[in-house]
This record gives structure tokens, sequence and C-alpha cells, in this order.
């Protein structure tokens, strides 16, 4: 079991500025409230906010955060108040506190009850994105004492974490904590699925692995002699349950031999340039397989996700995928926006939250709830994670990046602008060229909207082909009859 010793041991790590007398504070006072109360798994109720702060401290979080995840079970679970949590520990800290205790427990109690839990859930984040993040770690360690629960409570956690907070992570560039939640939830949802990989694929990977140790060694002897210092090179594993997700796609028909990243060579170059010369080396060293090449840090994804992927034939003709990327692109791919919890992209400023611009899809996410009426409706737009699902980012003719779902037209991107964009719009271009209103758009496609001023509304025919949940809503309420 963990000791606030380990705690205070990865805050020093990761956090120079962090307040570590206030900490052991908050942990004395929770310690204190949760005396007496025991998990269902028998140990202290104190392991499981100690283990909720530890999360949050390996992401770096700032130490209000920290003191957030070790209080949040406070007011809900014990005799001591809000109140109390505000005159020991002020008022950053208790918003936080305040912030968890509104977005309660995400359960299946009926469309309504469910559709308003989601609703709290993304409203929670655009006013301070840390609750959600607290509310993940907390999320983490209930998962890893599942099984202390009766089947039919486990399952439903596990799939709520599978269809909510999974996809949450993923769209906030989160990918180890999204891995994480993925993995813990998998044996739960898909038991025999589960069992299946661990009898039939998790085997394969060990020489996968001794091999990789050998290309590893390889690429060392290369890179010093180009006199190329790096950071690291490891092997990463593919995580599980997505590797499971890959084998169902219909191309690869469960066969493991077809999926080429099992494990990969991951290498963190010094800066940017560097990832060019370690790529240009290990091309040298291995012929690249033709159309395998991704640069993520020219065109990074649309969650801000920079690496450069490269599938090369390694020794003996096998297939190696290999990533390269800097410390601050890997911080930014495992953490994503805890990665700027330090960098005060987060900052509170007065009583109100600034929202990072990278992160103004979740405001327009809660304001396009509030137009929605019906939690029946509500639930089948969000059961589909439009803002989760596979994105593409186009360019405005201006060099403004906006991000849209996959499939997204020149409609959907002119309601994304503006409503009286998507109102008086006439046509588009794409690329400098005349386009169909319903052609779906591409990555990197700069998008030009062509406007009739004297247009009084849009065509309720766009509703044929628009994508976007705002598009097709702004369509029906603002259609010429």
């Amino acid at each position: 079991m963990p000791k606030l010793d380990d705690l205070l041991k990865v805050v020093k790590e990761n956090n120079k500025k962090a307040d570590l007398d206030l900490i052991r504070l908050a942990y004395d006072f929770a310690e204190e409230a949760h005396k007496g109360q025991k998990r269902l798994s028998g140990e202290p109720y104190i392991i499981h906010p100690l283990h909720t702060a530890i999360t949050l401290a390996e992401m770096k979080a700032d130490h209000a955060t920290i003191i957030a995840g070790l209080l949040h079970d406070v007011p809900e679970d014990t005799d001591y108040s809000l109140v109390d949590v505000e005159k020991n520990f002020g008022q950053e800290i208790t918003g936080l506190v305040t912030g968890i205790t509104k977005l309660g427990k995400i359960k299946y109690r009926g469309i309504e009850r469910y559709s308003e839990n989601l609703r709290k859930m993304f409203i929670s984040m655009a006013q301070d994105f840390r609750t959600v993040l607290i509310k993940m770690a907390d999320r983490l360690h209930n998962l890893k004492t599942l099984d202390v629960l009766p089947k039919e409570k486990a399952f439903r956690i596990a799939l709520e974490t599978l269809e909510i907070y999974a996809p949450i992570a993923n769209r906030l560039g989160m990918g180890h904590m999204k891995g994480e939640l993925e993995d813990y939830s998998f044996p739960y949802v898909y038991p025999k699925e589960y069992e299946w990989m661990q009898q039939n694929i998790i085997p394969r990977f060990k020489p996968k692995i001794e091999y990789i140790d050998r290309v590893i060694k390889q690429v060392k002897k290369e890179l010093e002699r180009h006199s190329i210092k790096i950071d690291s090179i490891h092997g990463r594993q593919k995580r599980l349950y997505s590797l499971y997700q890959k084998l169902q796609r219909p191309q690869y028909e469960k066969d493991l031999s077809k999926i080429y990243d099992l494990v990969a060579v991951r290498i963190i170059a010094k800066d940017t340039d560097d990832c060019y010369k370690v790529l240009g080396v290990i091309h040298n060293q291995f012929k690249p397989m033709p159309g395998r090449i991704k640069d993520y840090i020219a065109q990074p994804k649309p969650n801000h996700y920079q690496s450069i992927h490269t599938t090369v034939f390694g020794p003996d003709n096998e297939i190696v995928e290999f990533q390269i990327r800097t410390s601050d692109m890997h911080e930014e791919a495992e953490y994503g926006i805890a990665a700027h919890w330090q960098h005060k992209e987060l900052s509170l400023r007065g009583k109100g939250y600034t929202v990072p611009k990278k992160l103004k899809w979740v405001i327009e996410l809660v304001n396009w709830q509030k137009e929605i009426r019906s939690a029946t409706d509500f639930l089948k737009s969000v059961k589909k994670f439009e803002a989760f699902a596979t994105r593409i980012f186009v360019f405005t003719p201006n060099g403004d990046v906006i991000d849209m779902p996959e499939g997204a037209t020149p409609v959907d991107f002119a309601f994304h602008i503006h409503t009286e964009v998507g109102n008086k719009c006439a046509g588009s271009k794409i690329n400098g060229e005349i386009a169909n209103l319903g052609t779906p758009l591409k990555n990197g496609d700069v998008v030009e909207i062509i406007i009739d001023k004297n247009r009084k509304g849009p065509s309720r025919d766009w509703l044929k082909f628009a994508k976007t949940n705002m598009a097709r809503y702004k369509i029906r309420t603002g259609a010429l009859k």
C-alpha cells in the first residue's frame, strides 16, 4: 500500500514549486476525515485518495490539483464539509473539490439521468479541466479494485469507462491515461475476448521484444557513429485493448502478422532537427516500407500529437515501426492537457477560468448541448461521440486551423465558423477549386466559403450530407420553408 512519502517523492521529482507542507496537511486532514472507513477491498479508505493524488502527481499536476485529489471524497463521504475544506485550504482547492462533488458519479439510471450526467461531465470540463482529470485519476484507481465488486456493477463501471472516460482522455491527448483506463476495463466488459488475447496473443510478445532489443542495439551504434545524441531509445509494447480493437478491423482478420506496431521502437531526440536526422539514419540503415512514413511533427494530429512514424524492413527482413519525437512531444502525447498544468495555460485568472485556444471545442460542445432539449436526442448524439471521433484538421484561407470530425463537409465548416456564414453559404472552394458543398473534407484542405449576402437561410437539402450535430441543428431550425 502506498504511503504519504511515496506521494511526496513523486511530487519532488515532477513539481519543484509544489507546497509540500500543504500537501502533508491535506493528507493529515483527509486521513482524519476518513478515519475508521474501509473500502470493500478491506483497505483503509485513505489509500484511495492517496492513489488518486499519486496518479495526478505522476502527471505533473500543480499542488492545488494534487491536494484536491486527496480531499475529493471528503464532502460526500465524511462528517467534514466544503466549509471545513475552504477554511483549511482556500478557495481554489475548494473550487476543485466542489467541481468533483457536483460532477458526481456517472451511472446508467435511465436515459434522463444518464443524459444529465453526461452534460455535467462536459460542463465541468468547460469550467475547469482539472476537475475532470481528478475524476479520471479517481476512476483509474477504482478500476484497479473492480474485482471486489459484484459482476454486474463491475461491468457497468468498466463499460462507462470505455464509452465515456477513455474517449474524453483520448480527445484531451492523454494517451497514457486512455490506455490505462481501457486496459483495466477490458477484462470486465469483454471477458471472453480478454481471455483469448491472453492465451493467443500475449505469448507472441516475448520473441518480438527480444527482436526489438537487437534492433535497438544496432540503431544505437549507428546514431553514435553519426554523433547524434538522443535522450532515450526503448521498445514500446502496444496496449492490449488497443491491439484487440485493431484486430477486429476487417483488414486484419485477427491476424497478428498484419499488425506492424505490436512492439515499436520509440526514440526521444534532443530537438526537432535531430528527429529528422534520426529518421535519416534509420532509413539509411533499413529499407523503408512504401506509404508508411507519417510526419505528425510537420502536420500534428487534431489532439496536438506530434511524432514521426516510419515502418521499415529490419534485420532478417522483419517489419519494425519507429516513433521519433522530442521529450516535449512525448510529454504532450502521454499527458495531453495535463502537460500544460505547470505552464500556466490552465491558470485561474481572478474568478474566471481561461480555456486554452486549442480546447475551445469544449465550450462549443457545451453551447451546442444547451440547444438540444430532448434527453434522447442528446444521448443519441453523444453516444456517437462526435467530439471524440476520428478528427481531421482543415485550414481557413488565413491559415487558421479548424478541427472537425472525419467526413465533415464545407457546410459543416461554414457553420463551425459562424451561424451567419452557414446561413449565407452559397458555395465553396477546396484548395482553390470550386467544390460541391457536400464534398467530404480531407486532412490539410484549405476551405473557403462563398457568401451570398442576399441569401435568407440554409437549404433543407443540406441535411442529406451535413455531418456535425451543430450544422444539422442550425439547418433544421433556420432552413427556408
